[in-house]
């Protein structure tokens, strides 16, 4: 287990603190919710993890397997929906490749991004579109 604290410090941003760490990051609520947008929104870091899972655990398999990984880059847009009600429609994302990933070894790191832990939580009416580009 994990613990995070979260403390509200006012105008709509939170200070988020990681217990084992003690690193924080700060949210503020998006500028089409009430907020200013001067850093990451709490549905941004749903994104931002996402994208981060994805890369860590084609790491994961690809140091297990000895294949180099350093390099290897994610970008991802977040979708808002307004209906039912205000949620995260699609979290399209873009996984950049080093080209020396051996072209029979991809689809078994692109399974390992299709199993990270945080797509794997993520409600199924969240879109997830993984792409991936090996151009280096």
């Amino acid at each position: 287990m994990v613990n995070m604290n979260v403390v509200y410090a006012g105008n709509l941003r939170c200070r988020l603190t990681h217990g084992p760490s003690g690193s924080t990051v700060e949210t503020d609520a998006p500028k089409d919710n009430l907020g200013k947008g001067e850093c990451f929104s709490p549905t941004d870091l749903v994104g931002a993890g996402l994208a981060a899972c994805i890369l860590t655990t084609m790491a994961i398999v690809a140091k297990r397997d000895g294949v180099p990984f350093e390099g290897a880059r994610a970008e991802v847009s977040k979708e808002m929906a307004a209906a039912p009600t205000r949620r995260i429609g699609a979290l399209p994302v873009k996984v950049g490749m080093p080209k020396s990933v051996p072209l029979g070894y991809r689809a078994k790191l692109e399974n390992a991004a299709r199993a990270c832990p945080v797509g794997q939580s993520l409600h199924p009416d969240v879109r997830v579109d993984l792409s991936f580009d090996y151009d280096g």
